[in-house]
């Protein structure tokens, strides 16, 4: 049975992570860029925004970049980003006050450390079993800091990192991490693609329920890890390109 599975499952990863995918997917928009830097802003803040219709988050993501007058590094160490309207709309629940209130915490990042790689790397990511979450509380700690004087946003990354799945930066990490030359850009070499958590939305979680990959009820962080653990039962190195497949064949209604 787990040999079959195994076999489905890579047979869909073949077929799914392929160029085209692109085409449908955030993961197009960081993929515009040549610069490290660029890369990463574009990925953490377009992987924010990335929940609920595709079509819809593309659409967003685009007006994101015209916002950022596709200069995203440029736009966050300028500071530019006070201009923006409290209440401009960016996607569905996140307005103009929340990108600010993440972006002055980016500004600090990079004009501290001139990259979010230097940055995780001087929070020790890369020797953390759960890398993400370490990322997620160390940016959180900027965030708030930079934010003293303007107030808070319940709209940015998850306070709640004990139980959080933390599905948008596991993916921004899967773009960042991932080197197959295909649909991931592997820009980053802090962290490698075995040490990764998978993306855990919906369809992910349905899907591999109906596999019996999945136990777990709650779509929380122990959800993640419980899943995560089995799929490196599959590929040790690689066991987030599993992504494609469960992703893809929940999407498709496979």
């Amino acid at each position: 049975m787990e040999n079959s599975l195994k076999q489905t499952l890579e047979e869909a990863v073949a077929r799914i992570n392929r160029p085209e995918f692109v085409d449908s997917d955030p993961v197009q928009f960081p993929r515009r860029f040549t610069s490290p830097e660029d890369i990463e802003i574009v990925s953490l803040l377009t992987s924010h925004i990335a929940w609920g219709n595709r079509k819809m988050i593309c659409r967003d993501c685009e007006k994101l970049l015209e916002l950022m007058h596709h200069e995203p590094m440029r736009f966050v160490a300028e500071g530019d980003f006070d201009e923006i309207e409290d209440g401009k709309n960016i996607h569905r629940t996140f307005f103009g006050r929340d990108l600010k209130y993440f972006l002055r915490g980016l500004h600090q990042v990079y004009k501290r450390h001139g990259s979010l790689e230097a940055f995780a790397a001087s929070e020790h990511i890369g020797a953390d079993g759960f890398p993400s979450w370490c990322l997620a509380a160390a940016l959180n700690r900027e965030l708030a800091s930079a934010n003293e004087h303007f107030g808070q946003s319940q709209r940015c990354l998850p306070g709640n990192l004990e139980t959080t799945p933390l599905k948008r930066l596991n993916m921004a990490l899967r773009w960042l991490v991932r080197d197959d030359g295909i649909v991931d850009m592997g820009v980053w070499k802090l962290l490698k693609p075995s040490q990764l958590f998978i993306p855990l939305d919906v369809h992910v979680a349905d899907t591999s329920r109906q596999f019996g990959l999945l136990t777990r009820k709650s779509n929380d962080r122990k959800a993640v890890v419980e899943l995560t653990d089995v799929l490196r039962k599959f590929d040790r190195e690689d066991p987030v390109k599993y992504d494609f497949a469960l992703f893809g064949l929940g999407v498709s209604g496979e």
